[in-house]
Protein backbone atom coordinates (compact mmCIF):
# COMPACT_ATOMS: atom_id res chain seq x y z
CA UNK A 1 0.00 0.00 0.00
CA UNK A 2 1.16 3.56 -0.70
CA UNK A 3 -0.52 4.68 2.52
CA UNK A 4 -2.94 3.18 5.00
CA UNK A 5 -5.67 4.87 6.99
CA UNK A 6 -6.50 4.38 10.66
CA UNK A 7 -9.64 2.48 9.60
CA UNK A 8 -7.73 0.26 7.18
CA UNK A 9 -5.24 -0.54 9.94
CA UNK A 10 -8.11 -1.80 12.11
CA UNK A 11 -9.38 -3.91 9.23
CA UNK A 12 -5.91 -5.33 8.56
CA UNK A 13 -5.44 -6.16 12.25
CA UNK A 14 -8.70 -8.09 12.27
CA UNK A 15 -7.74 -9.91 9.09
CA UNK A 16 -4.43 -10.92 10.63
CA UNK A 17 -6.12 -12.13 13.82
CA UNK A 18 -8.59 -14.22 11.81
CA UNK A 19 -5.81 -15.67 9.67
CA UNK A 20 -3.48 -16.47 12.56
CA UNK A 21 -5.95 -18.00 15.02
CA UNK A 22 -8.97 -20.17 14.10
CA UNK A 23 -10.55 -19.34 17.46
CA UNK A 24 -11.05 -15.71 16.42
CA UNK A 25 -14.35 -14.58 14.94
CA UNK A 26 -16.09 -11.22 14.47
CA UNK A 27 -19.66 -10.61 15.61
CA UNK A 28 -21.75 -7.46 15.32
CA UNK A 29 -24.56 -5.68 13.52
CA UNK A 30 -24.05 -5.57 9.73
CA UNK A 31 -20.42 -6.72 9.94
CA UNK A 32 -20.87 -9.40 7.27
CA UNK A 33 -21.84 -8.60 3.67
CA UNK A 34 -22.32 -4.91 4.48
CA UNK A 35 -18.84 -4.65 6.01
CA UNK A 36 -19.81 -2.78 9.17
CA UNK A 37 -21.26 0.68 9.74
CA UNK A 38 -17.87 2.24 9.01
CA UNK A 39 -16.57 -0.56 6.75
CA UNK A 40 -14.09 -1.83 9.35
CA UNK A 41 -14.92 -5.40 8.31
CA UNK A 42 -15.25 -4.79 4.56
CA UNK A 43 -14.63 -8.01 2.54
CA UNK A 44 -13.67 -10.01 5.63
CA UNK A 45 -16.81 -12.13 5.44
CA UNK A 46 -15.80 -13.29 1.94
CA UNK A 47 -12.22 -13.94 2.99
CA UNK A 48 -13.19 -15.83 6.16
CA UNK A 49 -16.53 -17.58 5.53
CA UNK A 50 -18.57 -18.29 8.63
CA UNK A 51 -16.32 -16.27 10.93
CA UNK A 52 -17.64 -12.72 10.33
CA UNK A 53 -21.18 -13.00 11.58
CA UNK A 54 -24.10 -10.58 11.55
CA UNK A 55 -25.78 -10.15 14.93
CA UNK A 56 -29.32 -9.16 15.92
CA UNK A 57 -29.93 -5.62 17.09
CA UNK A 58 -29.29 -6.46 20.74
CA UNK A 59 -26.01 -5.37 22.27
CA UNK A 60 -26.90 -7.25 25.43
CA UNK A 61 -27.22 -10.50 23.45
CA UNK A 62 -24.10 -9.77 21.40
CA UNK A 63 -21.89 -9.35 24.46
CA UNK A 64 -23.56 -12.21 26.31
CA UNK A 65 -22.97 -14.66 23.48
CA UNK A 66 -19.34 -13.52 23.18
CA UNK A 67 -18.80 -14.17 26.89
CA UNK A 68 -20.18 -17.68 26.49
CA UNK A 69 -18.02 -18.32 23.43
CA UNK A 70 -14.90 -17.05 25.22
CA UNK A 71 -15.59 -19.33 28.19
CA UNK A 72 -15.63 -22.23 25.72
CA UNK A 73 -12.26 -21.24 24.22
CA UNK A 74 -13.09 -18.81 21.40
CA UNK A 75 -11.63 -15.31 21.03
CA UNK A 76 -14.45 -13.07 19.76
CA UNK A 77 -14.04 -9.56 18.38
CA UNK A 78 -17.26 -7.64 18.95
CA UNK A 79 -18.14 -4.51 16.98
CA UNK A 80 -20.50 -2.00 18.51
CA UNK A 81 -21.83 0.27 15.77
CA UNK A 82 -21.21 3.25 18.07
CA UNK A 83 -19.61 3.39 21.51
CA UNK A 84 -22.82 4.90 22.87
CA UNK A 85 -24.74 1.69 22.10
CA UNK A 86 -22.47 -0.39 24.32
CA UNK A 87 -24.46 0.85 27.30
CA UNK A 88 -27.24 -1.54 26.24
CA UNK A 89 -24.77 -4.35 26.98
CA UNK A 90 -23.29 -2.62 30.02
CA UNK A 91 -24.40 -5.25 32.51
CA UNK A 92 -22.78 -8.02 30.47
CA UNK A 93 -19.51 -6.09 30.19
CA UNK A 94 -19.01 -4.86 33.75
CA UNK A 95 -20.83 -7.50 35.82
CA UNK A 96 -19.93 -10.58 33.82
CA UNK A 97 -16.96 -10.06 31.48
CA UNK A 98 -14.96 -7.87 33.86
CA UNK A 99 -15.47 -10.09 36.89
CA UNK A 100 -15.47 -13.56 35.36
CA UNK A 101 -11.79 -14.42 35.83
CA UNK A 102 -11.90 -13.14 39.43
CA UNK A 103 -14.81 -15.45 40.20
CA UNK A 104 -13.76 -18.56 38.29
CA UNK A 105 -10.06 -18.36 37.36
CA UNK A 106 -11.16 -18.94 33.75
CA UNK A 107 -9.79 -16.44 31.19
CA UNK A 108 -12.29 -14.38 29.20
CA UNK A 109 -10.57 -13.13 26.02
CA UNK A 110 -13.07 -10.86 24.27
CA UNK A 111 -12.42 -7.59 22.44
CA UNK A 112 -15.20 -5.01 22.28
CA UNK A 113 -14.53 -2.43 19.58
CA UNK A 114 -16.12 0.94 20.35
CA UNK A 115 -16.23 3.56 17.54
CA UNK A 116 -15.79 6.50 19.89
CA UNK A 117 -15.76 10.28 19.96
CA UNK A 118 -17.43 12.98 17.96
CA UNK A 119 -17.75 13.90 14.31
CA UNK A 120 -19.63 16.79 12.75
CA UNK A 121 -23.39 16.35 13.08
CA UNK A 122 -23.31 13.12 15.10
CA UNK A 123 -25.11 14.53 18.11
CA UNK A 124 -25.63 13.16 21.62
CA UNK A 125 -26.29 9.50 20.78
CA UNK A 126 -23.41 8.78 18.38
CA UNK A 127 -20.49 10.82 19.76
CA UNK A 128 -19.75 9.75 23.31
CA UNK A 129 -16.37 8.80 24.72
CA UNK A 130 -16.97 5.92 27.13
CA UNK A 131 -13.40 5.07 28.15
CA UNK A 132 -13.51 6.47 31.71
CA UNK A 133 -16.71 4.56 32.50
CA UNK A 134 -15.20 1.22 31.55
CA UNK A 135 -11.83 2.03 33.13
CA UNK A 136 -13.66 2.31 36.46
CA UNK A 137 -14.16 -1.46 36.56
CA UNK A 138 -11.35 -3.84 37.58
CA UNK A 139 -10.81 -6.65 35.11
CA UNK A 140 -11.21 -4.57 31.95
CA UNK A 141 -8.34 -3.29 29.81
CA UNK A 142 -9.13 -0.02 28.00
CA UNK A 143 -7.12 0.93 24.90
CA UNK A 144 -7.28 4.34 23.22
CA UNK A 145 -5.05 4.30 20.11
CA UNK A 146 -4.20 7.69 18.59
CA UNK A 147 -2.15 6.60 15.58
CA UNK A 148 -2.47 4.27 12.61
CA UNK A 149 0.39 2.22 14.00
CA UNK A 150 -1.27 1.80 17.40
CA UNK A 151 -4.68 1.09 15.89
CA UNK A 152 -3.08 -1.91 14.17
CA UNK A 153 -0.63 -3.19 16.77
CA UNK A 154 -2.82 -2.62 19.82
CA UNK A 155 -5.79 -4.41 18.26
CA UNK A 156 -3.60 -7.41 17.49
CA UNK A 157 -2.39 -7.33 21.09
CA UNK A 158 -5.97 -6.97 22.35
CA UNK A 159 -7.01 -10.20 20.63
CA UNK A 160 -4.07 -12.06 22.17
CA UNK A 161 -4.76 -10.87 25.72
CA UNK A 162 -6.66 -13.30 27.97
CA UNK A 163 -8.69 -10.50 29.57
CA UNK A 164 -11.65 -8.54 28.18
CA UNK A 165 -10.48 -5.48 26.25
CA UNK A 166 -12.45 -2.33 25.48
CA UNK A 167 -10.92 -0.97 22.27
CA UNK A 168 -11.83 2.70 21.84
CA UNK A 169 -11.15 3.60 18.22
CA UNK A 170 -11.88 7.20 17.29
CA UNK A 171 -14.32 7.73 14.40
CA UNK A 172 -12.83 11.07 13.37
CA UNK A 173 -9.44 9.42 12.84
CA UNK A 174 -10.83 6.69 10.56
CA UNK A 175 -10.17 8.61 7.35
CA UNK A 176 -8.31 11.69 8.59
CA UNK A 177 -5.21 9.79 9.69
CA UNK A 178 -2.78 7.97 7.38
CA UNK A 179 0.60 6.26 7.67
CA UNK A 180 3.09 5.02 5.11
CA UNK A 181 3.05 1.45 6.38
CA UNK A 182 1.98 -0.87 9.16
CA UNK A 183 4.39 -1.36 12.06
CA UNK A 184 6.48 -4.47 12.63
CA UNK A 185 6.88 -3.73 16.36
CA UNK A 186 5.18 -1.54 18.95
CA UNK A 187 5.14 -0.43 22.56
CA UNK A 188 3.14 -2.72 24.85
CA UNK A 189 -0.22 -1.68 26.20
CA UNK A 190 0.22 0.24 29.43
CA UNK A 191 3.24 2.17 28.16
CA UNK A 192 2.72 5.80 27.17
CA UNK A 193 4.80 7.44 24.45
CA UNK A 194 6.34 10.87 24.19
CA UNK A 195 4.66 12.10 21.02
CA UNK A 196 6.74 15.29 21.12
CA UNK A 197 9.51 16.22 23.56
CA UNK A 198 9.56 19.59 25.30
CA UNK A 199 10.75 21.53 28.33
CA UNK A 200 8.13 24.17 29.25
CA UNK A 201 4.83 22.35 29.72
CA UNK A 202 3.48 18.80 29.54
CA UNK A 203 0.20 18.06 27.77
CA UNK A 204 -1.10 14.60 28.67
CA UNK A 205 -3.83 13.29 26.39
CA UNK A 206 -4.96 10.34 24.29
CA UNK A 207 -6.93 9.36 21.18
CA UNK A 208 -7.88 12.18 18.78
CA UNK A 209 -6.82 14.89 21.22
CA UNK A 210 -3.18 13.87 20.68
CA UNK A 211 -3.32 15.49 17.27
CA UNK A 212 -4.92 18.66 18.61
CA UNK A 213 -2.16 18.83 21.24
CA UNK A 214 0.57 18.33 18.63
CA UNK A 215 -0.89 21.20 16.59
CA UNK A 216 -0.75 23.39 19.71
CA UNK A 217 2.86 22.42 20.35
CA UNK A 218 3.76 23.41 16.80
CA UNK A 219 1.92 26.73 17.17
CA UNK A 220 3.52 27.63 20.51
CA UNK A 221 6.96 26.80 19.15
CA UNK A 222 6.72 30.04 17.15
CA UNK A 223 6.34 31.86 20.49
CA UNK A 224 9.46 30.26 21.93
CA UNK A 225 7.80 27.50 23.96
CA UNK A 226 8.67 23.79 23.79
CA UNK A 227 5.60 21.73 24.69
CA UNK A 228 5.93 18.04 25.57
CA UNK A 229 3.00 15.88 24.45
CA UNK A 230 2.39 12.54 26.19
CA UNK A 231 0.09 10.06 24.43
CA UNK A 232 -1.28 7.70 27.09
CA UNK A 233 -2.23 5.05 24.46
CA UNK A 234 -4.17 3.06 27.06
CA UNK A 235 -5.95 4.40 30.12
CA UNK A 236 -6.36 1.08 31.93
CA UNK A 237 -3.57 0.33 32.67
CA UNK A 238 -2.26 3.88 32.77
CA UNK A 239 1.43 4.80 32.66
CA UNK A 240 1.86 7.16 35.61
CA UNK A 241 5.66 6.87 35.52
CA UNK A 242 6.01 8.40 32.05
CA UNK A 243 3.65 11.23 33.01
CA UNK A 244 5.57 12.03 36.19
CA UNK A 245 8.91 11.87 34.36
CA UNK A 246 7.56 14.40 31.86
CA UNK A 247 6.31 16.71 34.61
CA UNK A 248 9.76 16.48 36.20
CA UNK A 249 11.19 17.94 32.99
CA UNK A 250 8.61 20.68 32.49
CA UNK A 251 7.10 21.58 35.87
CA UNK A 252 3.67 22.22 34.36
CA UNK A 253 0.80 19.86 33.49
CA UNK A 254 -2.24 20.28 31.27
CA UNK A 255 -4.47 17.23 30.79
CA UNK A 256 -6.79 17.16 27.79
CA UNK A 257 -9.64 14.77 26.99
CA UNK A 258 -12.60 14.78 24.64
CA UNK A 259 -14.84 13.10 27.20
CA UNK A 260 -16.82 14.92 29.88
CA UNK A 261 -14.83 16.21 32.87
CA UNK A 262 -16.68 14.59 35.79
CA UNK A 263 -14.77 11.53 37.00
CA UNK A 264 -12.73 11.41 33.82
CA UNK A 265 -9.27 10.35 32.71
CA UNK A 266 -7.92 13.89 33.08
CA UNK A 267 -9.07 13.98 36.69
CA UNK A 268 -7.34 10.65 37.35
CA UNK A 269 -4.04 11.84 35.85
CA UNK A 270 -4.06 15.05 37.86
CA UNK A 271 -4.93 13.18 41.06
CA UNK A 272 -2.00 10.82 40.55
CA UNK A 273 0.48 13.61 39.81
CA UNK A 274 -0.75 15.72 42.72
CA UNK A 275 -0.45 12.74 45.06
CA UNK A 276 2.84 11.29 43.86
CA UNK A 277 4.74 14.25 42.39
CA UNK A 278 3.35 17.44 43.92
CA UNK A 279 6.83 18.79 44.58
CA UNK A 280 7.65 18.67 40.84
CA UNK A 281 4.92 21.14 39.93
CA UNK A 282 5.70 24.83 39.40
CA UNK A 283 2.02 25.70 38.87
CA UNK A 284 -1.34 24.10 39.67
CA UNK A 285 -2.15 21.31 37.18
CA UNK A 286 -5.04 22.05 34.83
CA UNK A 287 -7.44 20.01 32.73
CA UNK A 288 -9.54 20.68 29.65
CA UNK A 289 -12.48 18.52 28.63
CA UNK A 290 -15.69 18.72 26.65
CA UNK A 291 -18.43 20.87 28.10
CA UNK A 292 -20.49 19.11 30.77
CA UNK A 293 -23.60 18.93 28.57
CA UNK A 294 -25.00 16.46 26.03
CA UNK A 295 -23.11 16.63 22.75
CA UNK A 296 -24.76 19.06 20.29
CA UNK A 297 -25.69 18.26 16.70
CA UNK A 298 -24.93 21.63 15.12
CA UNK A 299 -21.36 21.81 13.78
CA UNK A 300 -20.79 25.28 15.22
CA UNK A 301 -21.90 24.19 18.68
CA UNK A 302 -19.95 20.95 18.46
CA UNK A 303 -16.77 22.83 17.52
CA UNK A 304 -16.82 24.68 20.83
CA UNK A 305 -18.18 21.80 22.89
CA UNK A 306 -15.05 19.63 22.59
CA UNK A 307 -11.45 20.77 23.11
CA UNK A 308 -9.78 22.05 19.95
CA UNK A 309 -6.31 23.31 19.18
CA UNK A 310 -7.59 26.82 19.83
CA UNK A 311 -9.00 26.13 23.30
CA UNK A 312 -5.99 23.98 24.20
CA UNK A 313 -3.54 26.69 23.14
CA UNK A 314 -5.45 29.26 25.22
CA UNK A 315 -5.28 26.98 28.26
CA UNK A 316 -1.60 26.25 27.65
CA UNK A 317 -0.68 29.95 27.36
CA UNK A 318 -2.49 30.71 30.60
CA UNK A 319 -0.67 27.90 32.39
CA UNK A 320 2.69 28.93 30.97
CA UNK A 321 2.18 32.41 32.38
CA UNK A 322 1.24 31.14 35.84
Amino acid sequence: MNSITYLEAIREAQAKALKDDPRVYIYGQDVGAFGGAFKATKNLANEFPGRVIDAPISEDAIIGSAIGAAIEGMRPIIEMQFADFSTVGFNQIVNHAAAYFWRTNVPLPIVVRLPSGGTTGSGPFHSQSMEAIYAHYPGLIVMTPATVEDAYSMLIEAVAIDDPVIFCEHKYLYYHLKADKLPSEALPTGKARIARPGRDLTIVTYSAMVHEALAVAEELKTEGYEIEVVDLRSIKPIDTDTVIASVARTGRLLCVGEAWPWGGVTAEVIARVATEAFDLLDAPPQRLNAKDTPIPYHPNLWSVHRPTSRSISDAARKLLQT
